[in-house]
């Protein structure tokens, strides 16, 4: 089961992000990925947990899924961003 960090604790580590974006998905779009999360589990017989990583290095897990459509949680997920994200870029 993972483990989510609450906005206490990320004020607590990491100081105060500058957004905060939501994620969040259709019932249909999560019970598809629920299938292929649940698949890898069943395919590997419980050796390796199915997740989903994405480039900004996020979990979203089954249970995260179920919580989410049983109304237990606002999104899927949360991505917080702070000043030391923010990149500049200078063409040349």
């Amino acid at each position: 089961m993972s483990e989510r960090m609450s906005l206490q604790d990320v004020l607590r580590e990491y100081g105060i992000p500058l957004a905060t974006l939501n994620v969040t998905a259709s019932p249909q779009d999560c019970t598809a990925l629920r299938e292929r999360l649940i698949a890898i589990r069943d395919l590997s017989q419980a050796r390796e947990q199915g997740y989903l990583e994405v480039a900004c290095t996020f979990y979203i897990d089954v249970h995260d899924i179920d919580r989410y459509l049983a109304g237990e949680l606002p999104n899927l997920a949360e991505i917080f961003t702070f000043p030391e994200d923010v990149k500049t870029h200078r063409e040349e």
